[in-house]
């Protein structure tokens, strides 16, 4: 059967079936007549479509009201401040800023030539244009995008686009758009939304406004610029990344000469200075001077997380917070934060680089534990990535055996046992843990098993009280847990995702407070242009999490960490301060770290650091423990803070002054108190942070230097015999 043929056979089955269907099809037509007339279907269609017009145009009315237009001007020309916990200013933060200069300080030639490509019934008009608006309409049936078939927005309109809305092209949009241009015509007189306009707009190469553009490519100030050079700086805005004429001259020119003709079409220069214009030739009349004055972003990683949390916990937007003039009041302590800044810019105090030069990064915290105020953060080495990774606030490695006060011994304690009670110091067969020292004594004091970071009886003692007690309270603390964490690897700081620097600073805090904890925050107010307070977080959320003798108990035990156990190297020098160290092992080699913690307190400040390789690998590790690098970086930084905070003593006694019995700080001798510690810092300044626990894989401790100290506060007035032995860790 030949083509032909087929077809006819088709052309028939159609001609047959629509012979068959056509009177129905008749039928329906009347039936749907008689039901439309009866039912009045025209005037319900209309009616419904009048009421969808009327409720949209509500709807957009109400929402550019709500955009407080007001309050444009003065948020377009303010920057967003950053104020510490005084009160005083402590920096900026720039977005879509440049400076700002008043109408008459801008060339009547740039207005002219903006007019005239733009919006040549700019004066005239009200916001919107109504031959622009079919346009975009035109063009978006045509087209399939607004624009499509030329440009539908007014100067108003443009204004009304980049300070309140996004860039996408869809009808919603441009509605919106429409209605807030009215209000701001309303709001504003012809001038000053030109001088809104020019001061914000972008002119490429990150310069924004009109001053910073003539300076950029003229060399000239705005009220200095020729016909030709607001040519160019006007045509650039219909796309700054191919038409300026630093990067595009060609491009620059041909756009040039195009607004020097609209100029003329327009009546606002005549055909003979266009042309002497168009052959200025581009390249000489290009000079930079351009400098970024504005820029004042002196904290970097605390200003970073600063636009995080006010993203992420208050829902503004990061355009906003750059943009709209906010003054924003944080706990932030300039002292501090300087001081950690300058112990980050010292390299000497911190590893060497891999052999690949790869960096072995770090991040620290400094907190108030009475309000949970963060009063300093440093996210990392190296060059700062404007909100890049932050180390301090966002990363989450194994906190090692920084984490036993907390998983371990608070619960201990809870339970009815002291700082001085007897633990059992060998392995066991629920868990293949062992000291770093590969020794065990059988049985050690508690307060000395945490000084010296002991891994067995840590252990132990979360099987006595019961693994369900030790994961709970672990996340009352704040430390977030996985299912899988419920296993007595938890009791060495083994967990699956892990917790940043800002996490162990806060829970840390309970220690310092006598049992309450506040929740960890930088920013306290904030309070937008016009002066009115959005957020307020100045008295943070509080809980108790732990009693007092709770607090006191393990406070003296980890002042002696600090005095007289692992973290001797950390201690800066003429301070007290308690605290605890943690490190973590490889899984390929167990004499090498992943991660190393030191977190140290006094009743004014939490300081928590880590360091570590951003990721570990055969060729990227660290060498020793927390008792080396990281208590050197810990120490610089505390040596700094410690400096400007109160001093406020601690109320308790260290527990290895005392043996593990609970005494008033005032009841022990301050001389004998200064002796024991500089005994111990003499003595067992070798002593190194390390551990070794086979199934979780973790480490912290040191070498076992040989016997173990003699308690007592009487027999370390006689000298002390013996040197730390078998510290340990993960």
């Amino acid at each position: 059967m030949d083509t032909k043929t087929i077809i006819e056979k088709i052309k028939a089955g159609f001609k047959s079936f629509w012979t068959w269907v056509k009177p129905y099809l008749i039928r329906f037509h009347h039936w749907r007549k008689r039901i439309w007339k009866k039912y009045q279907i025209n005037k319900i269609v209309l009616l419904l479509s009048l009421v969808v017009v009327l409720v949209t145009s509500i709807y957009l009315f109400t929402l550019a009201k709500s955009a407080n237009v007001g309050a444009l001007k003065k948020g377009l020309e303010e920057s967003t401040v950053i104020y510490d916990k005084d009160g005083q200013e402590a920096g900026k933060l720039f977005g879509q800023k440049g400076t700002v200069v008043t109408i008459d300080q801008i060339s009547p030639y740039v207005k002219e030539a903006l007019i005239s490509t733009e919006d040549r019934n700019f004066e005239t008009h009200h916001g919107y244009d109504i031959k622009g608006l079919f346009r975009a309409v035109v063009g978006k049936l045509s087209f399939g995008k607004i624009g499509g078939g030329g440009g539908g927005s007014t100067i108003t309109q443009q204004l009304a686009k980049n300070a309140y809305l996004t860039q996408e092209q869809t009808m919603t949009r441009k509605a919106r758009e429409l209605f807030l241009a009215i209000e701001i015509e309303k709001k504003y007189d012809k001038q000053q939304i030109l001088e809104m306009y020019l001061n914000n707009s972008y002119f490429g190469n990150g310069v924004w406004g009109i001053e910073d553009a003539s300076h950029k490519y003229f060399g000239v100030s705005a009220s200095e610029l020729s016909v030709g050079q607001a040519a160019t700086l006007v045509g650039m805005l219909k796309g700054p990344g191919i038409y300026n004429p630093i990067d595009y001259v060609e491009n620059a020119v041909n756009r040039r000469n195009t607004v020097l003709q609209l100029m003329v079409n327009n009546g606002k220069l005549s055909q003979g200075e266009a042309d002497a214009q168009a052959g200025v030739d581009m390249g000489s009349m290009l000079v930079d001077n351009y400098s970024d004055k504005n820029s004042d972003y002196r904290y970097p990683y605390y200003f970073d997380a600063v636009i995080d949390e006010a993203v992420n916990k208050y829902g503004l937007k990061e355009e906003d917070l750059l943009n709209k003039g906010y003054k924003i009041y944080t706990a932030l302590d300039q002292t501090y934060q300087e001081s950690m800044q300058q112990t980050y810019a010292n390299d000497a105090l911190f590893p060497p680089n891999a052999e690949d030069g790869a960096m072995v990064q770090s991040g620290s915290v400094a907190l108030d534990p009475k309000t949970g105020g963060v009063q300093g953060v440093v996210g990392g080495r190296g060059e700062h990535v404007y909100r890049g990774f932050n180390f301090a606030t966002q990363t989450k490695r194994s906190p090692g055996s920084s984490l036993k006060p907390i998983s371990v011994y608070t619960p201990a304690l809870e339970s009815g046992m002291k700082p001085n009670s007897i633990l059992e110091d060998k392995p066991q067969s629920y868990y293949p843990a062992e000291n770093y020292s590969r020794t065990s004594a059988g049985e050690v004091p508690m307060y000395q098993a945490l000084g010296e970071s002991l891994n067995l009886p840590a252990v132990w003692t979360l099987h006595k009280i019961g693994l369900d007690k030790g994961f709970e309270k672990t996340q009352k603390f704040g430390i977030p847990l996985a299912s899988e964490d419920k296993y007595y690897g938890l009791a060495l700081g083994g967990l699956k995702t892990g917790v940043s620097p800002l996490t162990m600073a806060n829970a840390y805090s309970p220690f310092a407070t006598g049992g309450s904890q506040s929740e960890a925050h930088l920013i306290t107010k904030i309070v937008d242009s016009t002066g009115a307070v959005i957020e307020d977080n100045t008295n943070a959320k509080k809980k108790q999490i732990i009693t007092k003798d709770v607090a006191d108990q393990m406070t003296s035990m980890l002042l002696g960490v600090f005095s007289s156990g692992t973290g001797v190297n950390a201690d800066p020098a003429g301070y007290v301060m308690a605290g605890k160290t943690g490190t973590t092992e490889t899984n390929f080699d167990t004499d090498k770290t992943n991660d190393q913690w030191v977190v140290g307190y006094t009743p004014d400040v939490v300081i928590a650091t880590w360091l570590g390789f951003e990721q570990t690998s055969e060729s990227h590790y660290l060498q020793g423990s927390s008792a080396t690098h990281a208590s050197t970086v810990f120490s610089s930084q505390a040596q700094g803070i410690m400096a400007n905070t109160p001093r406020t003593p601690f109320t308790v006694a260290d527990a290895y002054a005392t043996g593990g019995e609970m005494q008033a700080a005032s009841e022990v001798s301050s001389g004998n108190n200064d002796e024991w510690k500089d005994s111990m810092k003499d003595i067992g300044g070798q002593v190194k942070d390390g551990a070794k626990d086979i199934g979780g894989k973790i480490k912290e401790g040191a070498a076992d230097i040989g016997g173990k100290i003699k308690e007592g506060w009487n027999n370390t007035k006689n000298g002390l015999k013996d040197i730390f032995g078998g510290l340990t860790g993960e």
